[in-house]
């Protein structure tokens, strides 16, 4: 007599479900993600003002960061003011060829309403805020948009000294 053995198959898995998972997954990181287009690499302390105003059309924005450097290896490079943006440094003899290339990528209605916001450390060096403006009048760069924060009440400041 010849004993066969059933061979039973584990059925496959069934996947139908699976690219719905994959793209709510996917939706929700969208969703909870906070893109942001360029990380500070200087040093800044926001000055404090009293007449600010929130600023609404970013797509159009190109920020300036000016202050010291960040990272221990460009500390030892100099403690020269260093003028950002995005991402990379440059001089302000640099920055008029920049502001055009980056006026260039924009769509024609956000270079009618292009706005420089100018990050700048409150101990700044005027002289180099001045060039990185001089620069900007060059490339016709003429809205510029300086960030601060409120600024304190001087009987919250003595609170706080306390």
């Amino acid at each position: 007599m010849i004993f066969r053995r059933n061979k039973k198959q584990v059925p496959g898995l069934n996947t139908a479900s699976l690219p719905d998972l994959i793209f709510t997954v996917l939706f929700f990181f969208m969703i909870v993600t906070h893109i942001r287009h360029d990380a500070p690499k200087v040093e800044y302390r926001i000055p404090q003002g009293t007449e600010l105003q929130k600023f609404t059309k970013k797509s159009a924005a190109i920020y300036i960061y000016v202050g010291k450097p960040l990272t221990m290896l460009q500390k030892k490079e100099g403690k020269e003011v260093k003028v950002q943006v995005n991402d990379k440094y440059v001089t302000p003899a640099e920055l008029t060829d920049y502001i055009a290339d980056e006026r260039s990528r924009m769509q024609p209605e956000d270079r009618r309403n292009m706005t420089i916001i100018l990050k700048a450390d409150r101990n700044a060096d005027m002289g180099t805020i001045i060039d990185v403006k001089q620069a900007l009048r060059k490339a016709n760069a003429l809205r510029i948009s300086y960030s601060a924060e409120k600024e304190e009440s001087v009987t919250q400041q003595k609170a706080s000294n306390k």
